[in-house]
């Protein structure tokens, strides 16, 4: 056989041994299918090197992808945009936030916006609000359809993580729910000022924008979901996930609810 194949003694012997000699990556191996797993496929190999990092295994990101490439795991990683815009049918507020996506602290600036999911011929549309500072999801609420109530609901549970002395601004697009003045009236009322986007200027609510991005490629599109039901689930361990677990590099690899702690704990 060795004489058919043109290959030397020594190359046989060499790879016979190799194979008989232990894996010393089995361990970290299990190691990277335990975060991938947790994660649920959309870690890559960057996030899973500095998962490793955190539990005292220092590798190069070249050698975990070539790990994750050994035990068959890749990063599994758009919905239409629901466009809620109406034309002038109440109250617009100016560009108060004017694209300053930077926040000193908690509860500074919050943005928010409405989607929509399309599910087994059913509408689902997710209202989420999103604190600026660490890119944390404050309060969200899903529906079938997207009436007010979506949104008053979000606010009304957002309104429960605010001292009653603290000020903010609400940014959100044009949308007919934030002109309306039952809406600008209940952000007047705790003190917070409503914010909107230019006409046709997406990249001003850029951060929401983003968000839905990466629940549509973490989410929506990486999973098979059995019913309308199950997506509901689903989305609510997801954003559980996203706030506590899931780092992100500005954060200093950080989730946004460990950097919110880390950051009132030194303060």
């Amino acid at each position: 056989m060795i004489l058919a194949a043109s290959i030397p003694r020594s190359t046989y012997y060499y790879w016979i041994k190799h194979h008989e000699r232990p894996d010393k990556y089995k361990e970290v191996k299990a190691n990277i299918a335990e975060i991938y797993h947790e994660h649920k496929g959309r870690y890559g190999h960057c996030n899973i090197q500095i998962e490793l990092g955190k539990r005292g295994t220092h590798l190069d990101p070249k050698t975990v992808l070539k790990l994750m490439k050994a035990i068959g795991h890749t990063c599994r990683v758009g919905m239409k945009k629901y466009r809620s815009y109406r034309g002038n049918v109440g109250k617009v507020a100016p560009n108060v936030l004017s694209r300053d996506f930077m926040a000193e602290k908690p509860n500074q600036k919050w943005v928010t916006d409405v989607t929509e999911f399309a599910l087994f011929g059913q509408m689902l549309c997710p209202s989420p609000v999103l604190d600026l500072f660490n890119s944390e999801i404050i309060a969200y609420t899903v529906q079938s359809r997207p009436m007010y109530d979506l949104v008053s609901t979000m606010l009304e549970h957002a309104f429960e993580r605010l001292d009653p002395a603290v000020e903010l601004v609400l940014h959100s697009d044009q949308g007919w729910h934030y002109q309306m003045e039952k809406y600008q009236t209940a952000l007047v009322n705790r003190n917070i000022t409503p914010s909107m986007c230019r006409k046709g200027n997406c990249l001003d609510n850029a951060v929401i924008e983003n968000f839905f991005g990466i629940l549509n490629t973490e989410l929506f599109y990486l999973q098979e979901f059995e019913s309308v039901d199950h997506f509901r689930q689903q989305l609510d361990d997801y954003m559980v996930c996203y706030n506590q677990k899931q780092m992100k590099k500005k954060l200093k690899n950080m989730s946004p609810v460990v950097y919110r702690t880390h950051v009132q704990q030194a303060a």
